[in-house]
């Protein structure tokens, strides 16, 4: 006769804590609807796959260093009229892009919400089980090239693999050296048709020779980027300053006695 008594022991050793916490309950409910054993053990397999899959998610999600609130529901698509928000939607949560290693580059000024919208398709791709990590770029160089002092640079790129899209935000805002350029080419030579990376960018192509000093390394590496890539320029007068005097202006209005309206909301900014 078998018995019970070691089955949580079990289940440790096998490291199957889903089942451990269920397995009690979801007797009482075979039971109760005259499962048979196929079907009970059914139940508890897939509780244990779909309480995996909800961890992992969380893990991707802490370890993405993803902006919070940076989500498309948050963005206001009204100030950028020029822009689709089922293209975004579609990029967030269709996974075939990555899969087949494009990248999205997002050009435009300063404070036009370039990093909000590349932070909600990271929340949206990660929520669908893609392996996602932000980086503003001067911090991944300086990573990149301190690996290269150590003659770790190969490792150091590597590593990088696990993640199925690198988000690059501020590209341009590197400063030129020949030591960091070199080793912003190797990231980009390095993921090319391999992984997928979002940059985005307050300089055009036209203006790269500024972050490239070399000719011949500035076309090799916007020719990497864009063979398999979605281009999208957000134009636009400063997100952040409109939602700046929008909220101002809330502040200001006076309220006047009696009235039930509450003080308008400042807008989300990027």
């Amino acid at each position: 006769m078998t018995h019970t008594a070691t089955l949580p022991l079990l289940l440790k050793q096998l490291r199957l804590s889903s089942f451990s916490r269920h397995w009690e309950t979801l007797l009482e409910q075979s039971a109760q609807r005259h499962w048979n054993a196929a079907q009970y053990l059914t139940a508890l397999c897939e509780q244990e796959l779909a309480d995996r899959h909800s961890r992992r998610i969380d893990r991707y999600a802490k370890e993405s260093q993803l902006p919070l609130g940076k989500t498309l529901s948050s963005f206001d698509f009204v100030q950028l009229p020029h822009l689709k928000a089922e293209q975004f939607e579609a990029l967030a949560t269709s996974t075939d892009w990555v899969h087949q290693a494009r990248n999205l580059l997002l050009f435009g000024a300063s404070g036009v919400g370039k990093t909000h919208l590349a932070a909600a398709i990271g929340h949206g791709l990660t929520e669908r089980g893609i392996r996602v990590r932000h980086y503003t770029t001067t911090a991944l160089v300086q990573q990149l090239q301190q690996a290269r002092e150590r003659l770790q640079i190969e490792d150091a790129l590597q590593k990088l693999d696990k993640y199925k899209v690198l988000i690059l935000d501020d590209f341009g805002y590197v400063k030129k050296s020949d030591q960091e350029t070199f080793v912003r080419f190797e990231l980009i030579a390095h993921r090319y048709e391999t992984g997928s990376l979002i940059i985005t960018s307050n300089q055009p192509f036209s203006e790269w020779g500024r972050i490239f000093p070399d000719e011949m390394m500035t076309v090799a590496a916007i020719d990497r980027l864009v063979h398999h890539a979605n281009l999208i320029e957000v134009q636009s007068d400063s997100y952040r300053r409109k939602a700046a005097m929008r909220q101002m202006a809330a502040e200001q209005t006076p309220t006047m006695p009696g009235d039930p309206r509450p003080p308008a909301e400042a807008s989300v900014t990027v």
